[in-house]
């Protein structure tokens, strides 16, 4: 369709001839008069000339494993934006159970000629895979970058929430509340993050509340990651009659939540949740979750920032920038009910005792929920 000076000018509210200036790329239009002129452009459906558009630097392969959880399309969004600043323009790959693999993806990218890949909670993330796959594609020189899931003797940028310090944080807030019976409800053991996680909540429950390792073990549940997995894992807790639970994923807390209501139980008056992403809308959930936010946007930039300096031959270090999960207190943790919850043993202590009074801290608690800043 044929631009028309008079409909651009009237949208950018600018003379024809600056239009004119704009669209002949002459000098004399200040920058944001002249992205005035082009964004006319864009709203009235206008193809914008040869000259103005933005030549791309090259395509980058960005791999995820499902967008059926809100954190993943998070990422990509971000991701995508942050390789659109630099010049680079992503495709996205989005693994399903049943469809193309991630070695199947990434035979198409090398197909495409991509400039690099940046691969978001992939296999590197399971220790139980082969990850001789991306020594391979080092081996080829391709620039890669890997977000949540660190793997030991690959030459190659990673970048990482710290679940170990997210499993701390989310148990030292419900201890805070008078919580005793802290049960953890998260995905396979053989992911990193699932790993990491466990490690830093029995880390929390050991120092703060005491609790040995056997009865450790009877407050864990590991599931499949989701609604459904989050349930059953938590009904198998609430069954031990835990007040307090620590997540995996947002999912996996919107499946305890209801769990908890399918008992009659409610959250977070008789059970307290605190799920892991800050995934979108999820602030908009009933109660709103309380739970530990991913540094998002902050991960993008820096996995793009590395990636660039790869392809740009200024290698980025071949290690681990770990970033600090925020604990984001919501509608859904509470000051630990004074009954039990469950049908297993008594809520409270894991000595089957409950906190004095039941309506605050129990002796040598914190005094206060932590901030939500982390």
């Amino acid at each position: 369709m044929r631009a028309r000076l008079s409909d651009i000018a009237q949208q950018a509210e600018v003379s024809e001839a600056t239009v004119s200036r704009v669209l002949n790329d002459r000098p004399g239009v200040a920058p944001e008069t002249r992205q005035a002129v082009l964004t006319a452009l864009d709203v009235l459906g206008y193809e914008r000339p040869a000259r103005l558009r933005k030549r791309s630097a090259g395509l980058v392969g960005l791999v995820v494993p499902e967008l059926e959880n809100p954190i993943f399309p998070a990422f990509a969004q971000t991701i995508e934006s942050a390789l659109a600043q630099t010049g680079y323009t992503s495709v996205l790959c989005t693994q399903t159970p049943g469809g193309v693999t991630e070695d199947e993806y990434v035979e198409m990218l090398l197909d495409r000629q991509v400039s690099g890949i940046v691969f978001v909670s992939g296999r590197h993330a399971d220790t139980s895979a082969d990850h001789e796959r991306y020594r391979a594609l080092i081996a080829r020189r391709l620039p890669v970058v890997m977000i949540n899931g660190y793997v030991g003797g690959i030459a190659a940028p990673f970048v990482s929430c710290d679940d170990r310090e997210a499993g701390e944080l989310a148990v030292a807030h419900l201890v805070a509340l008078g919580h005793r019976r802290i049960g953890l409800v998260t995905g396979p053991d053989r992911f990193v993050p699932v790993q990491r996680k466990v490690t830093g909540y029995k880390a929390a429950m050991r120092r703060l509340l005491g609790v040995a390792d056997p009865e450790l073990s009877t407050l864990t549940e590991l599931s499949l990651f989701g609604v459904e997995g989050g349930e059953a894992a938590a009904g198998r807790l609430l069954d031990r009659g835990v007040t307090g639970l620590v997540c995996g994923s947002d999912l996996m807390a919107l499946g305890a939540i209801r769990a908890a209501r399918q008992r009659g139980l409610s959250v977070p008056d008789q059970l307290s949740v605190v799920g892991y992403d800050d995934s979108p809308l999820i602030a908009f959930t009933d109660p709103p979750l309380t739970t530990m936010r991913q540094p998002v946007a902050a991960m993008a930039v820096a996995a793009v920032r590395a990636l660039v300096d790869e392809i740009n031959g200024h290698a980025a270090p071949h290690s681990e920038y770990v970033f600090r999960p925020e604990l984001v207190v919501r509608g859904s943790t509470a000051i630990a009910p004074v009954a039990p919850t469950g049908t297993g043993a008594a809520a409270g202590t894991g000595d089957g005792t409950r906190p004095a009074g039941g309506t605050g801290p129990a002796a040598g608690a914190p005094p206060a929920p932590l901030p939500v800043s982390a």
